[in-house]
């Protein structure tokens, strides 16, 4: 069978999450509309019966602000270059850019077998579509583009197929009934993180951090989870927690039905907020909270 590992390489925003959670059949990754949604490199899997592919899914390409998105940046970097294969997503919604093609090009010669999805095309004028692949041709990026609607499902199945086919032969690398390489754990502070993200504006979310202390399943099949949110500024924790408590109590609400969805079970969640000032920037504060660079 086919087996291998792809880097799902883009853009802030270019929708690599939710494109990985639809080829996946399973919500991996968190999403927001926000750059920076993805911080970590998260591993998805769909095992087919003749594939598995473990897709990598890594942060959005993005300007370095802090020691924080210089290490996702460089997460990106590296998980580019150990991989069986890429699957460069971009956002056609958003247009096509000289930079666009220049990060295109940069991966394509890298000589990893490459694909692109060109995402979002359910929003967008359809006619800009060939004209926009002709230029990627033209500009001597050759590596097969596929228009796709993660939200629509259009063409899924086809760049599915596609990516199967650059990956060499090989055992499987994960049981059939594993889809990802990330703890229950870690998956209800991501989804923490998530309401955050949708919830509140400018920079807050960007400087908040989740961290889980307590996550223990009852014998009734309950969880008691207990996290902080850190945040880097006192302002940020009066406006996270808001009037009488109302904006935490009602994140944490969102927050909790999905960890039900997800865990399967009631969930019992006690949330705080702490401030660490300019944590991004602090190596041990971001060690503690679980950004430290992958061995």
């Amino acid at each position: 069978m086919k087996s291998g590992t792809v880097a799902v390489i883009g853009k802030a925003n270019a929708g690599k999450s939710t494109l990985v959670n639809v080829l996946v059949g399973e919500k991996v990754a968190i999403v927001s509309p926000k750059p920076q949604t993805t911080r970590n490199r998260i591993l998805g899997v769909l095992t087919r019966e003749n594939y598995q592919i473990a897709f990598a899914d890594t942060p959005g390409l993005y300007r370095q602000r802090n020691a924080l998105t210089a290490l996702m940046m460089k997460t990106a970097e590296t998980t580019a270059k150990e991989v069986d294969a890429i699957l460069y997503v971009h956002d056609g919604h958003a247009g096509l850019r000289e930079d666009d093609i220049a990060l295109m090009l940069r991966y394509f010669r890298s000589g990893t077998p490459m694909i692109v999805a060109y995402t979002k095309i359910d929003i967008m004028p359809k006619e800009k579509i060939p004209a926009e692949i002709k230029a990627l041709y033209d500009a001597g990026m050759t590596a097969d583009v596929y228009p796709v609607s993660a939200r629509k499902g259009q063409n899924i199945a086809r760049l599915e197929e596609a990516i199967a086919a650059l990956l060499p032969e090989g055992e499987p690398l994960f049981p059939e009934n594993v889809v990802s390489d990330r703890s229950e754990k870690f998956m209800v502070a991501e989804l923490m993180r998530e309401k955050i993200l949708l919830k509140y504006e400018k920079e807050i979310p960007h400087g908040v951090a989740v961290v889980v202390n307590t996550f223990e399943r009852h014998e009734n099949g309950a969880y008691q989870i207990d996290l902080d949110i850190v945040c880097e500024k006192k302002n940020h924790k009066a406006i996270l927690i808001g009037k009488q408590g109302a904006a935490l109590k009602e994140v944490a609400s969102f927050a909790r039905k999905d960890m039900e969805k997800f865990l399967g079970g009631k969930v019992f969640l006690t949330v705080y907020v702490k401030v660490r000032e300019d944590w991004r920037d602090k190596g041990s504060l971001m060690k503690e909270f679980g950004y430290a660079p992958e061995e």
